[in-house]
């Protein structure tokens, strides 16, 4: 029996978790981990206790939805809250992470990110994951690992 990839198993643990989401405009979960092990996930949707996209409809402005945490930012505020170090850690995100997700990303020490789908790849957020030093690599999930919809309905 053949086991699955370290980059498969994170990534489909990613999927799982955007299964989780509340918005209504795109489904995305992360993963943190280090050392081949999870320390935190998240995904995208409202902050707890709070309305969600699902049940009222999105909070657009600016073509964003406002209501939603990231599930990138919903990890590292996981790990925050939990007292858990971020540094040299990799993340598994199901989409390219937005412009603010990138900074935050940078800021809390994460090494390299793997992403499963482009998604309105910013070309600052490349320069500056370039400029941290800060790897990315497109993990295409196999679609025996893929837990979701391929069907998204528009940004985040």
């Amino acid at each position: 029996m053949e086991r699955i990839s370290w980059n498969q198993y994170f990534m489909a643990q990613s999927t799982l978790l955007a299964m989780r989401s509340t918005c209504e405009r795109l489904k995305v979960g992360a993963t943190i981990v280090r050392e081949k092990r999870i320390i935190a996930g998240g995904y995208n949707g409202s902050i707890s206790g709070g309305v969600h996209c699902h049940d009222e409809g999105c909070y657009v402005i600016d073509g964003h939805c406002v209501r939603t945490v990231h599930a990138e930012m919903n990890a590292l505020l996981q790990c925050s809250k939990f007292g858990v170090a971020t540094k040299d850690s990799e993340m598994y995100v199901t989409h390219f992470p937005c412009l603010q997700c990138c900074k935050a990303i940078i800021q809390s020490g994460i090494k390299k990110v793997y992403y499963a789908q482009d998604y309105k790849n910013h070309p600052y957020a490349l320069e500056l994951f370039d400029q941290a030093g800060v790897q990315t690599e497109l993990v295409l999930l196999e679609d025996r690992y893929d837990l979701t919809s391929k069907h998204t309905n528009d940004t985040r």
